[in-house]
């Protein structure tokens, strides 16, 4: 008895052991992997970082909306963008915010390193992101738009909701100058750009307008005390640690952030960012410009000596690209060609320097307007323009110099040459003979009677004849003298 019961339990516990393995199998040919066991495109996933350093222009525009793009391709769980930025270009800021705001992948923009700020432009962006982060002592705020047109006027500061608002006089309103007008349009756009950010991500909107319209500046832990930021932290693995298990909202969908573990990757800028950056500085744009006008001038002087023209023709087409991209005023660029023309006028037909003099002031003048912008780092450099305005007027000096060398030069050939000329006569003639003159053999006219072997000057010029008369003084008498 005991043997079989021994023998029936044993027979219990197989068929008990059959039936869970049976049921593993089932759960496993239901719902797949073992949810215990990440899935291999989880263990690959990573955290793309990306530097956003200096002034936001089209290179950084480039270089970040396609890496946005590209970030599912990547299998990124998270793009971390680290930002120490004075601003930039309007436009490219709107394309950077729209690919934030576009993107699949939750963005978090971290102002880093200590010291960074993200002023301007960085701010709309750091308002855009799905996570908004900053190192100790770092800072953002100041995003009053710059006047595209001159200086902007300062906006009228905000009125707290607890003070009384000052007695308007008594007087009949006046109507706004035309910068005023325009300055308060811009304002308030960025206004109400700013504040939809806010409202979008659930930040503050009442301190991102003060910062528009008064330009104010925070430190980073004022910005998390205010709820501009979402937190503070020191590095990457920080932020990291910080937001997993962080609920954000991508594309109108909520998604929780699992951030443990994940490898992270920085994604440096390719060779056409790179590319990009060295074409669309103003400095460079403007010489590229230069070389390539004169390049094609030089050719069109030299037909057929193609490194020029080859040259100009590659470095202007550069040049039209870059300048697209940037903020150009048409005036400024057209007073550069203007400039250019006549410098190369005063080359063709010496006026003693009124073309070569023009040429030089619309040259100066149309480079230093010709970036239609007040944000740093996007202005043609006023070094350079001086070193151009000075090579171009020491070249205009040189040209004028030499031509009034040549206008005092003795004419030594053609019809001016020889009215004066000394001569002989080859006969003696009363009205019409030969005579010799520069070597020559002429055919003469006169109003006095000549003898032969006369000395003769040439008094003037009949088509090929000379009309000449006797000389006062004799070979002998001028070599005298």
């Amino acid at each position: 008895m005991h043997a079989g019961g021994t023998e029936l339990w044993m027979k219990k516990v197989g068929w008990f052991l059959l039936a869970a393995v049976i049921m593993m199998l089932w759960a496993r040919d239901v719902h797949g992997e073992d949810p215990s066991d990440p899935s291999p495109e989880a263990l690959d996933r990573k955290v793309i970082v990306l530097d956003l350093e200096g002034p936001i222009g089209p290179a950084t525009r480039d270089y970040v909306t396609r890496s946005l793009e590209s970030a599912s391709e990547l299998n990124a769980a998270l793009i971390v963008i680290r930002m120490d930025t004075p601003g930039g270009l309007d436009a490219s800021s709107r394309d950077i915010v729209k690919a934030i705001l576009g993107s699949p992948v939750p963005v978090a923009t971290f102002v880093a390193p200590e010291g960074a700020r993200a002023a301007s432009a960085g701010t709309y962006i750091l308002y855009a992101s799905h996570v908004a982060a900053m190192s100790p002592a770092t800072n953002v705020g100041a995003a009053t738009p710059v006047s595209i047109m001159g200086e902007t006027p300062r906006p009228e500061p905000m009125r707290s909701p607890d003070q009384p608002e000052e007695e308007e006089p008594d007087t009949q309103p006046t109507a706004a100058e035309p910068g005023d007008a325009m300055s308060q349009k811009v304002v308030n756009d960025a206004v109400a750009w700013i504040r939809s950010l806010a409202e979008k991500r659930g930040r503050n909107a009442d301190w991102a307008e003060l910062a528009v319209r008064e330009a104010d500046s925070i430190s980073s832990e004022e910005a998390l005390e205010l709820g501009v930021i979402d937190l503070i932290a020191r590095n990457v693995g920080d932020l990291l640690e910080q937001v997993n298990g962080m609920i954000v909202e991508v594309n109108d969908r909520e998604q929780v952030l699992q951030t443990q573990g994940l490898v992270i990757e920085r994604l440096e800028p390719d060779w056409r960012s790179e590319f990009l950056a060295v074409i669309t500085s103003p400095t460079i744009a403007y010489l590229l410009l230069l070389i390539g006008i004169y390049g094609l001038v030089l050719e069109g002087y030299n037909p057929g000596a193609i490194v020029p023209g080859v040259v100009g023709a590659i470095c202007l087409l550069m040049a039209l690209y870059a300048l697209q991209m940037l903020p150009v005023n048409y005036a400024g660029l057209g007073l550069i060609v203007l400039g250019i023309i006549l410098m190369i006028a005063e080359v063709m037909a010496p006026s003693f320097g009124a073309l070569g003099i023009g040429g030089i002031i619309a040259m100066v003048i149309g480079s230093v307007i010709l970036i239609d912008t007040d944000v740093p780092g996007f202005a043609v450099s006023r070094a350079l323009i001086g070193s151009i305005a000075i090579a171009g007027s020491l070249g205009l000096m040189a040209i004028i110099w030499f031509a009034i060398r040549a206008r005092q030069r003795p004419v030594v050939s053609g019809r001016e040459q020889l009215i004066g000329a000394w001569g002989t006569a080859l006969e003696g003639f009363n009205e019409e003979g030969e005579v010799f003159v520069h070597s020559e053999r002429w055919h003469a006219i006169t109003e006095t009677p000549l003898q032969a072997e006369q000395e003769i000057v040439v008094t003037g010029l009949d088509g090929l004849t000379l009309r000449v008369r006797a000389a006062r003084t004799t070979r002998q008498e001028r070599e005298d003298v």
